[in-house]
Order: structure tokens, then sequence, then C-alpha cells
């Protein structure tokens, strides 16, 4: 049965294309993962706040080098696209800022980050999240973005709201923490917003 609507993005649009390197314009760069990472990433999920916000732990450096193959891998099957958020001039990683669940068809995707210890308080994830909600509306043509966290997470809250997230309400039980059940709130940005 046919659809009455056209993809709002025809897939092969990013597999077709290199992942691209995205600069924040303020000192910040989005760029692809790379092996060496590995041991900064391991070592950011080594942090209890990590621990308290995140459903993965991280037992070694070979398994998060597994996470970056596959991070780098998931762009060419337009599922999901993973950035290493860095500085520019140093190429210190802060974070990892991603769009997940990605439906071309529908211009949808979920929006995910997460900064290490040293990174939070200096606007790394609004920073980044920003910058790559421009690219995904305006270079790849995705109509809505989601984003989604804990209602406790109070942080993650702060980051949607100053990335230009609206509040659309809150999924009840959501996500299993490691400490139960968590409320999640939705927020959204559309193309135009």
């Amino acid at each position: 049965m046919p659809y009455l609507t056209s993809p709002v993005v025809p897939a092969g649009t990013l597999a077709r294309v290199s992942q691209p390197t995205l600069p924040t314009g303020d000192g910040l760069l989005l760029r692809t993962w790379r092996a060496e990472d590995a041991p900064a990433v391991h070592a950011a999920f080594q942090d209890p706040a990590m621990h308290q916000w995140h459903i993965r732990s991280a037992d070694s450096e070979e398994e998060v080098a597994g996470w970056i193959a596959r991070w780098r891998e998931a762009w060419r099957h337009e599922r999901e696209a993973q950035w290493a958020v860095s500085e520019a001039d140093t190429g210190e990683l802060l974070g990892r800022v991603a769009l997940r669940e990605i439906l071309l068809g529908d211009g949808v995707a979920e929006v995910a980050y997460w900064t290490v210890a040293r990174a939070r308080g200096r606007g790394v994830a609004v920073r980044a999240t920003t910058a790559l909600s421009r690219w995904a509306f305006e270079e790849i043509g995705l109509h809505r973005l989601e984003l989604s966290h804990s209602t406790t997470n109070e942080a993650s809250c702060r980051v949607a709201a100053k990335a230009g997230f609206a509040v659309e309400g809150t999924k009840r039980s959501a996500l299993l923490h490691p400490d139960g059940w968590h409320d999640m709130h939705l927020h959204a940005r559309v193309r135009g917003d």
C-alpha cells in the first residue's frame, strides 16, 4: 500500500556522504569518534553521575572500543549518528552528542548527550546540542527532534531548555535506571522553532 506523503528525508541521505565535523562556532568541535578516544570514554563512565543518569556502565577500555566501532558504523545504517564533543584547539574530549532512533522518512530523531565531569557547568552540552540541532534541521532536513531525561535530572532539563527544546510532557515510569523506574520529561524542537 503506497504512502500518501513523500519521505521527509529520503533514505540514503546520510549513508551516501561521510559523517561531517561540526564546529559550534565558539570553541567546540563535534567530530567522529576515534579508536584513541576509548580511554577517555572509559574514564568518563567511571563517574558516579554517569551511573546515576545513564543505564550503561563501562567495564573496560576494550568494551568502549567496541562501542566506538559501533558508533562509527551506525552512520552508514542511518539509524543513529554519534559525535565526540571536543575542544577545537586541543582535541580534549568533553562529551558526546548524538541523534538516536533516526527515522528519516518521518523526519524525526532523538537527541542524546553526556559530558565528562570537568566539562560540566561550562555550557558544553547546550552548545553541542544547539550545533547538532542546527545541522539536523538545516543540512539534513529533519522536521522534529526529541529529547528525554529523567524528571529528577534538573541539569539535563536546563540543557534542553537552553538548547530550545520545549517541554511537551512527562512519560510516566518510562525508563528503568539502577535505582528504579524514572518518569521522563519529553522535550522537542521542530524546524522553525
